[in-house]
C-alpha cells in the first residue's frame, strides 16, 4: 500500500508529542488480547480436565465395544496388502483425502454452476455473489487445484512417506488406542493454526500478497474447489505444510493420517463453500477473511483473538452469525445485514 507524503514547507521540524492515554490504550488492547487467550486456552484445560475423563471414558467404552470390529477390519486390510506398504500408505494418505475433498466440492459445485436446489442455495452467505458461479472462472479454479494435487500434493504425501517409513512402520498391525488417536487429531490441529495463521499472514505482507496470495483473494466470494486455488508457493507452504507435517512428527498410524488429512481437506471445504448450511460448522469466519482480506487469518480463531485480527469482523452481522446453525432457517434472514443507505 502506498502512503500519502506530507511536504513541509519550513524547516524546522515539529516533534510530534505522543499521546500518553493512546499508548495506554494500545497497551491495554495488547494485553487485553493476551488475557483473554490465557482465558481461553485456560478455561479449555479447566473443562478437559474436569470432563475429559468422564468423556474420554464414554467414547472409550465405545470404542472398546467396537474396537474389536475396527481392529479386524485393519487386520483384513493390512493382509491383503501384506508386502505392499508403499501402496497402502498412498492409498490410504492420498486416494482417501482426494476422495473426500472431490466428492464434496462436485456436489459444491453441481449447486454452485446450476444455482440449485433452492433449499441449499438459500443459505448461500453472500447472496448476491455466485448465483450462479461464472463457469470460465470455475474451469480455471478447477484445473489449477488439480495441477496443484498432481504435481505438488501428491509429491509431498511421497515425502511423508519417505520420512515416516525411515523412522519406523506408519502401516503396523495393530491400531492406535483411542487416547493416542485422539491426542495426536488435537496436536495437529493445534500445529496447523500456529502454521497456517503466520505462514498466511506473511503472504499478506505487500513484497509478497501481489505475487503469491493475490491468486487465491480473486474470489471474494469464495467456493469450496477454492480452497486449494493457490500459486504454488502458497499452496506448499501455507495449504499443504500445515496440514501434512503434524503426523510426520508424530510418527502417526496410517489410520490416524488418513482420518486427519481427510478431515483438514473437509475443513477446509466448508471454510470456503460461501454457505452456512444447517449442522455444519460455520464458515463465516473465512468467508469475511475473503471479503475483507485484512481480518481472520488463522483456522481456530485464537491466534486471531490474540493478535486482534478479528476486531473489525467482530463488530459485523456476519460475526453474529458465526454460530452453528441448529434450524432449517437461513441466518441471513434471522440475523439480517443492516439496510443500505440510500445516497
Amino acid at each position: 500500500m502506498k502512503g500519502e507524503v506530507t511536504q513541509m514547507n519550513s524547516k524546522v521540524q515539529v516533534p510530534v508529542q505522543r499521546n500518553p492515554s493512546s499508548q495506554r490504550q494500545a497497551q491495554g488492547g495488547l494485553l487485553d488480547s493476551v488475557m483473554k487467550a490465557v482465558i481461553i486456552i485456560g478455561s479449555g484445560l479447566f473443562v478437559l480436565a474436569a470432563f475429559g475423563n468422564s468423556l474420554t471414558w464414554h467414547l472409550q467404552r465405545f470404542w472398546g465395544a467396537s474396537g474389536d470390529f475396527w481392529q479386524n477390519q485393519w487386520t483384513k486390510v493390512h493382509r491383503r496388502w501384506e508386502g505392499h506398504e508403499t501402496a497402502l500408505f498412498y492409498a490410504g494418505a492420498m486416494f482417501v483425502p482426494f476422495a473426500a475433498f472431490w466428492g464434496s466440492n462436485l456436489l459444491l459445485m453441481l449447486v454452485d454452476y446450476t444455482g440449485m436446489p433452492n433449499f441449499i442455495t438459500r443459505y448461500r452467505i453472500q447472496v448476491d455473489k455466485n448465483n450462479p458461479v461464472d463457469p470460465v472462472k470455475l474451469r480455471h479454479a478447477v484445473k489449477t487445484v488439480v495441477l496443484n494435487q498432481l504435481f505438488i500434493s501428491a509429491p509431498m504425501v511421497v515425502v511423508c512417506w519417505a520420512v515416516m517409513f525411515s523412522r519406523g512402520n506408519p502401516c503396523g498391525p495393530e491400531l492406535p488406542t483411542f487416547h493416542r488417536g485422539l491426542l495426536e487429531m488435537a496436536f495437529c490441529a493445534v500445529l496447523e493454526e500456529l502454521l497456517f495463521y503466520y505462514s498466511h499472514r506473511l503472504f499478506h505482507h505487500p513484497a509478497l500478497y501481489k505475487h503469491f496470495h493475490k491468486q487465491h483473494h480473486e474470489w471474494t466470494a469464495p467456493i469450496g474447489v477454492v480452497s486449494l486455488y493457490a500459486h504454488p508457493l502458497e499452496h506448499v507452504l501455507s495449504n499443504m505444510l500445515p496440514a501434512l507435517i503434524g503426523p510426520v512428527i508424530l510418527g502417526s498410524h496410517l489410520v490416524t493420517t488418513t482420518l486427519w488429512y481427510a478431515l483438514a481437506l473437509v475443513s477446509t471445504t466448508i471454510s470456503h463453500c460461501g454457505y452456512h448450511l444447517p449442522f455444519l460448522p460455520s464458515p463465516e469466519f473465512h468467508d469475511y477473511h475473503h471479503l475483507k482480506f485484512n481480518q481472520n487469518f488463522g483456522v481456530l480463531g485464537v491466534l486471531d483473538r490474540l493478535h486482534g485480527t478479528d476486531a473489525n469482523f467482530k463488530k459485523t452481522k456476519a460475526f453474529e452469525r458465526h454460530t452453528l446453525l441448529l434450524s432449517l432457517t437461513p441466518l441471513t434472514e434471522s440475523i439480517p445485514d443492516p439496510p443500505k443507505k440510500v445516497q
